[in-house]
């Protein structure tokens, strides 16, 4: 593919990539979307991978399996990006981001901390209940 987005999704590999807001390209957050039922849908049967900008400057960039030549994303077909992908990998990132705070148990010094829930919050900040990314 000859465009870099700020979004990658790589069907066969069940990957949303984001570089951007707080990613870049040389350092991209990666989340795999375990979710068979969303990737076996026949909309994704020939797409290899998307490269996704929505900067309204040019063509966000499907790469086609085989020999099929690269084309524009189109929402009429592959759905709505957002809804499609950046929602899931939103949701993959706060569940990560909980999964941090949660095992978060740990003093500076290496002590397990045996700590409240107000403690705790004290020390790290409320637990991640939402992410969107923009």
């Amino acid at each position: 593919m000859s465009k870099h987005g700020t979004w990658t999704v790589i069907v066969e590999d069940k990957t949303i990539i984001k570089k951007t807001q707080e990613y870049t390209p040389t350092s991209p957050a990666a989340y795999i979307i375990d979710n068979d039922s969303f990737w076996s849908q026949s909309k994704f049967n020939t797409v290899h991978a998307i490269q996704f900008t929505d900067d309204s400057l040019d063509n966000d960039q499907v790469e086609y399996a085989g020999s099929d030549p690269n084309g524009s994303y189109d929402s009429s077909t592959l759905g709505d990006f957002r809804q499609e992908f950046i929602s899931k990998w939103d949701a993959a990132h706060l569940a990560q981001l909980q999964n941090t705070w949660d095992s978060n148990n740990t003093a500076s010094n290496g002590d397990i901390l045996d700590e409240t829930d107000e403690e705790k919050t004290v020390r790290l900040g409320a637990r991640p209940s939402s992410y969107t990314s923009e």
